[in-house]
This record gives structure tokens, sequence and C-alpha cells, in this order.
């Protein structure tokens, strides 16, 4: 099989595919968003209102669900007793949504990262800290629980290799169990 030239745009593989979410990737969000935070703050501490309690507890609510959706998908997929089927175009919105929720979340837990540390360095210079530091830290825990749940909801809708899959690899078989059913032999 010849290589494909240079220019071809499916010489790196088809297009359109997904790939797992990278832990680099959610660390730079993070850190990025954790700057703009700190500044973001600081500068605008006098006109803030208090920070509300619905944002981080939106977070838990959607770990909570994202996580009971991993361990229902992987019951699934793997076919376990008592699970029923589960539709591949609903295990694939899972895997999306499981990809940019994590992504969502380590924006998030950047914000309050820099809130709460922020907010940790005038704690007996300013008067409000105490009314929003608890909101923070709890955006902050809601945070790495979303990222979790997540990264485990877009690991579960991962199907599992088979047995024919893992003995060699499909190229090169002496059996022909390289090639489909249907595939015609010259």
């Amino acid at each position: 099989m010849a290589t494909p030239p240079p220019d071809d745009p499916n010489a790196n593989g088809p297009k359109g595919r997904m790939e797992p979410t990278r832990p680099a990737t959610l660390a730079i969000a993070a850190l990025a968003m954790t700057a703009l935070s700190w500044i973001g703050i600081s500068n605008l501490w006098n006109d803030m209102p208090t920070l509300p309690w619905l944002p981080p507890l939106t977070l838990i609510g959607l770990a909570i669900f994202e996580g009971f959706e991993a361990y229902s998908t992987r019951n699934r997929i793997l076919r376990k007793a008592g699970a029923g089927p589960l539709q591949p175009l609903v295990i694939a919105r899972y895997a999306v949504l499981g990809k940019a929720s994590a992504l969502v979340a380590a924006l998030f837990g950047g914000i309050y990262i820099g809130m709460s540390s922020w907010l940790l360095t005038q704690r007996g210079v300013l008067a409000k800290v105490s009314e929003n530091l608890p909101q923070a830290l709890l955006g902050v825990a809601g945070s790495i629980v979303l990222v979790a749940a997540a990264l485990w909801l877009e690991r579960s809708c991962r199907v599992p290799p088979g047995r024919r899959d893992t003995d060699l690899p499909r190229q090169g078989r002496k059996d022909g169990a390289d090639r489909a059913e249907d595939d015609q032999v010259a």
C-alpha cells in the first residue's frame, strides 16, 4: 500500500475523529482562567456583588448526573446483567457531553481557583471576603468533581477491544482474519 502524499487531508487519519480529552488541555485552560480571574477580581472587587450559590451547586449537580450516566453507560456497553441496550448515537452524545463538560469545568475551576486564592490573600484586609469565600471554595470543589465525572463519562463511552482485536495485529494475519466477511479475495 502506498503512503499518502503529504498534502492529503486524511494523511493523519480520518477527518472528524474525536480524540480523548488531554489533561494538558484542561490544565492550560484552568491556568489561563485562574490568571484572568485573579486579575479581574483584583481590579473589580469593589463593584462585585456577593457570589451566588447556584453555579457551584449546578456544577455538583452535573457531576452527579454525569457520574450516574458514566456508570450506567459502562454497564450497558459491557452488557452486564440487568443493563438494557443503548443506542450508539446516545453513546456518541454522552462522549461529546463528557468532553465538553470537562473543558467547561476546567474553565470554571480556573475562575474559582483565581477567586479563592485572591480571597484567601485578602482574608484579614477586606470585610466582604467572608461572604464570598465559601461559594468560591465550593466552586473549586464542584469543578474538580465535574472534571472527574466528565472524564469518567467520556472514558465509559469507549468500546472495549474484542478478543480478536487483541490477539494479533489485523494486517498480515495468516488465516485471512484481517478481511471482513464480505471482502472479495482476488
